[in-house]
């Protein structure tokens, strides 16, 4: 399996992990705090966070992940709590630990084909929905285009990319294809969920990630 895994674990758990790292189906990357921009790193299929790391420090930094699966790796003694998409409950066997890893990821890869978390929101891309405390807006085959290319480049683009990208159309088009659309998306989002900040703008262009200064 070609995944790539950011393990967020103690000093013993990376060793053990790092020193098996030759049988494993995934590549490896560990972090630490001058390692964050993983974190937006497009090619991490998942987080493995080892409970015994779970001071004050980290639990900030883990509870802001919203654009990573958390696979979290935890023991019956583990009382502090953090966001996490699946769990693992130790001790395990590193075969058992690969088994279920795998199985978790092919699940969540599976799962995120058909529907994203973005923000507070669920873009369902089956439906055509844009979900938010089970409600939600109806949207175009354009629009989750347009959502999913600004929610996966995770910078601000500009319209003449936006244009090639989902249009593709030349940089000569002089065209307002883009703020068109974006104009209709946000009134609807705004109109329904009284959000005027799903879709930001500046001079760099546009993004659903905080505007780079």
């Amino acid at each position: 399996m070609n995944s790539k895994l950011l393990i967020f674990g103690s000093k013993n758990f990376n060793k053990s992990i790092n020193e098996v790292r030759g049988s494993l189906n995934f590549s490896l990357s560990f972090f630490d705090f001058t390692t964050k921009p993983y974190l937006m790193d497009s090619s991490i299929s998942a987080i493995i966070v080892d409970s015994q790391v779970l001071d004050a420090d980290n639990l900030d930094v883990i509870n802001k992940i919203y654009n990573k699966p958390i696979i979290l790796l935890e023991t019956l003694a583990t009382k502090k709590k953090c966001n996490f998409n699946e769990k693992i409950l130790l001790p395990i066997s590193l075969i058992d630990l690969i088994s279920k890893i795998t199985k978790i990821i092919t699940a969540l890869t599976f799962s995120n084909n058909s529907a994203l978390k973005i923000k507070k929101y669920i873009l369902d891309k089956n439906e055509k929905k844009l979900i938010k405390d089970n409600t939600y807006i109806s949207i175009t085959e354009r629009e989750v285009q347009l959502i999913e290319l600004l929610f996966n480049e995770k910078k601000s683009l500009t319209k003449n990319y936006i244009l090639k990208k989902i249009w593709n159309y030349s940089d000569a088009t002089d065209t307002h294809t883009v703020e068109t659309h974006i104009y209709r998306l946000r009134k609807k989002i705004y109109i329904k969920f009284n959000d005027e900040k799903f879709i930001l703008n500046s001079e760099k262009g546009y993004t659903i990630w905080k505007i780079e200064m």
